[in-house]
């Protein structure tokens, strides 16, 4: 967590995310990235409004009230911190953050996000969610601010498929380690993939004597729904912070069967940390 990559709007969550960013960059000496990314209307040229000069001024006054706000934010919330890079950028947003990320080194995004639901959830998304979808990094999604130093319990669902989780296991650990916190590892058992709790626990504790875990509990939660079970099982252990794969599906894919890590990124209040197991 050395290079954080803060995508900012100057919301109230943006804010909470930069503020929860600057908790952790504190912690491992590490950078910010604050980068406001401005999409912008496509404009056809017109002889009472020439595109490129009414561009350029528009432009212009963006990027200096962004760097206003990027100044107090700076001074206000993130004084001990290293190093804070800020920048406007222009042009769609998960464009722009994905081609940051890959040019700068980013390890991990935080950002904010107001959450989404009904048509809205299926059919359009928010970049929080696509960012949870497709991130090459591990993406942190803050609505309510937390302070960085009150993370010492961790909700951590899994499938125990062993074969895929190998990177994702490596980064939860570390993850752990960065917090010292306790992780609960967690089965939410539904009717469309039950088994008996004698069985799971079996393999619950199996997959944690693999990997070599330390100070941590195994669950077996049963509820109708994943999304549901994890957000209740997190409320029922008052942890502070979810943690979980996601397969970054996309198009009719996704549309079918959707993404328990984007439910639960829209649906809960807890800092919510995914990482692609695509990687």
């Amino acid at each position: 967590m050395k290079k954080i990559l803060v995508p900012c709007d100057f919301s109230e969550q943006a804010i909470n995310a930069f503020r929860f960013a600057a908790d952790i960059a504190e912690q491992s000496k590490g950078e910010i990235h604050l980068i406001n990314v401005v999409e912008v209307p496509v404009l056809h040229d017109s002889v009472l409004m020439p595109v490129m000069a009414y561009e350029e001024a528009l432009f212009k006054e963006l990027r200096e009230k962004a760097e206003k706000h990027f100044t107090r934010l700076i001074t206000k919330h993130a004084p001990n911190v290293k190093k804070v890079t800020s920048k406007v950028i222009f042009g769609p947003v998960y464009r722009m953050l994905y081609d940051y990320i890959e040019d700068n080194g980013i390890d991990l995004v935080i950002m904010g996000t107001k959450g989404a639901s009904g048509v809205r959830e299926i059919l359009i998304g928010s970049n929080a969610e696509k960012m949870v979808r497709n991130s090459p990094v591990p993406v942190i999604a803050i609505k309510k601010y937390v302070k960085g130093s009150s993370i010492k319990s961790i909700v951590f669902p899994n499938t125990l498929d062993t074969e895929k989780q190998e990177n994702l296991v490596m980064k939860v650990k570390e993850l752990q380690n960065f917090f010292k916190a306790k992780l609960h590892i967690v089965w939410i058992n539904t009717p469309t993939n039950f088994t008996r709790d004698s069985i799971t626990m079996k393999r619950l504790n199996a997959f944690a004597k693999r990997f070599m875990f330390k100070d941590y509990t195994v669950n077996v939660y049963n509820d109708p729904y994943e999304e549901a079970g994890v957000i209740s099982f997190t409320k029922e252990v008052e942890a502070d912070m979810i943690v979980m794969g996601t397969h970054g599906r996309k198009g009719v894919a996704h549309l079918l069967s959707g993404s328990v890590a984007e439910d639960v990124v829209n649906h809960t209040e807890c800092p919510i940390w995914t990482y692609s197991l695509k990687k």
